[in-house]
């Protein structure tokens, strides 16, 4: 008898539908086919031994296995759930009525138990893409595909609840999450806050221009200046998820498999700190099945790079790409991934290898020549792609001892947030630009106009610093944002002058 259950192939965000045929005939033999890797072939083990703890068997006939298409490589075990249920039907051990209308997922423990999944969400939505009744899936992924309106989300402990699910269509709940609710609920919770960070007035002015700007940013200076500190409570100003990045975010999360039980949809913007030992493959994502690397879980948030000289500089090369095109490639020999990367790059460094600023006068400073074989670490490609380079300087004793708590980051929030309206009106004519770090030299011609005063500062500025060309333009870009928290349409003199001092390490002689 042929029997035909469905189920699903993750490559990159996005999800495939996969038809399983399952002929049972006179013969002997098991045969799978349809290019399974080693994982799928090995599940012939799992089902049968889960089937025996509750009385069903491996039919002891011929088995044919088709699994279509059958030119895309099928990895993983979670298709054991599918093939067990075909084979049962096929065998006339249980019906086949109800198979058709749903799509099933999940890897199988020998005592019939279900196994959490990786991709549950981009499997929930691509079934109810193709019109699928429902999904059944491990009950510990339920709430994850549960966010997924108009379709019936079912999570199973193991496999005799689903063999009685689709015998009676009782005995599984739907699983039911209201998304919008889900959303709001959790939209403003942080563990952390910017009024805990007591001094240090002029970085979080820095910060606050970066992430009105979506600009990049590199944070120099001694160690215990509370650089980390800082970093960790940017996503708490940046504006809030909508929900359509929401969702986004939490695809990705979901094929990497970070995501918990009670976990069903992402409403912090992600933050990212790998260590300085990470490979490049671990932080641009790849592997023979191309799974997503830092900087894509990192999607819609902020990527904080550590100690950024001490990242292998082929690790930090291949940073270039995704942050200039905000999508990240991988190409395989059957097959091409994009994962996105729009992410917010806060970095941190030394100044110098023993942590601080060179000093002619201290004996214990690093000379010049060290200093500045230091700083050469990091690429000009890559700095080219930082916007703002912020001096962080040690806060003094009676800062820390006696300042009151600073400004919270909600106010901060506040006016980040109407300064991203005003881009977002801005740019509403332009696909791709969401905020002034991504403007290009023909739209900086047309909204960061300045006057003569405004000229004059930024050609002394080049004449005496040494400012390069590629300086020029991140000035302007920076500038166009600070006049945006101000909600001014002109740059002004001012706001060039404010932008030119984040640009130390384009300044001839910096130390």
């Amino acid at each position: 008898m042929l029997v035909k259950t469905y189920g699903s192939a993750v490559y990159g965000i996005n999800a495939q539908t996969i038809t399983i045929e399952v002929n049972v005939s006179r013969g002997a033999k098991y045969f799978l086919v349809g290019l399974p890797d080693n994982a799928v072939k090995e599940s012939q083990q799992r089902i049968t031994s889960a089937l025996d703890q509750y009385g069903y068997k491996m039919p002891g006939k011929k088995i044919v296995i088709n699994m279509a298409p059958a030119d895309i490589r099928k990895e993983g075990s979670y298709y054991d759930l599918p093939l067990a249920m075909g084979v049962l039907a096929a065998s006339e051990q249980i019906p086949e009525a109800n198979l058709d209308q749903y799509l099933i997922m999940g890897e199988l423990s020998l005592d019939g138990s279900l196994q959490p999944m990786k991709g549950a969400l981009p499997i929930a939505v691509q079934a109810r893409l193709e019109g699928f009744k429902g999904i059944i899936l491990p009950k510990q992924n339920a709430r994850e595909a549960g966010i997924v309106d108009k379709l019936d989300v079912h999570g199973a402990s193991n496999i005799e609840e689903v063999i009685q699910f689709l015998e009676t269509g009782k005995g599984i709940p739907k699983e039911v999450v209201d998304t919008r609710a889900e959303f709001q609920r959790k939209l403003d919770e942080f563990d952390v806050d910017f009024e805990d960070v007591k001094g240090q007035e002029s970085t979080k002015r820095a910060l606050e221009i970066a992430a009105a700007g979506g600009h990049n940013a590199l944070l120099i200076g001694p160690p215990g200046v509370g650089k980390t500190m800082l970093a960790k409570r940017i996503p708490t100003i940046l504006p809030p998820l909508t929900l359509e990045e929401a969702l986004e975010t939490t695809k990705i999360h979901s094929v990497a498999g970070l995501l918990g039980s009670t976990t069903s949809l992402m409403t912090s913007r992600p933050y990212r700190s790998p260590h300085h030992t990470i490979s490049n493959v671990a932080l641009i994502g790849g592997g023979s099945n191309p799974q997503p690397g830092e900087v894509s879980l990192a999607h819609n948030g902020v990527l904080f790079l550590d100690e950024l000289p001490e990242f292998q500089r082929q690790v930090l090369e291949v940073l270039r790409q995704p942050l200039e095109d905000r999508t990240v490639t991988i190409s395989r020999a059957k097959m091409t991934v994009d994962y996105p990367a729009s992410v917010m790059l806060i970095a941190s460094m030394n100044p110098s290898p023993s942590g601080n600023f060179y000093n002619p006068s201290d004996p214990n400073s690093d000379a010049e020549h060290v200093v500045r074989r230091y700083l050469s670490k990091v690429s000009g490609p890559l700095l080219d792609r930082i916007d703002l380079h912020v001096e962080v300087n040690p806060v003094p004793f009676n800062d820390l001892a006696h300042r009151p708590a600073g400004e919270s980051s909600t106010l901060i929030r506040n006016r980040v947030i109407a300064a991203r309206e005003i881009q977002s009106k801005r740019f509403v004519d332009f696909p791709g630009i969401y905020s002034n770090s991504q403007l290009t030299p023909k739209l900086i011609k047309q909204v960061c106009k300045i006057d003569e005063s405004g000229n004059q500062l930024i050609k002394q500025a080049m004449d005496k610093l040494g400012f390069s060309a590629r300086s020029y333009t991140r000035i302007l870009k920076v500038a166009r944002t600070i006049a945006d928290l101000a909600a001014l349409e002109n740059i002004e003199s001012n706001h060039i002058a404010e932008a030119i001092q984040y640009r130390s390490l384009d300044r001839e002689g910096f130390h």
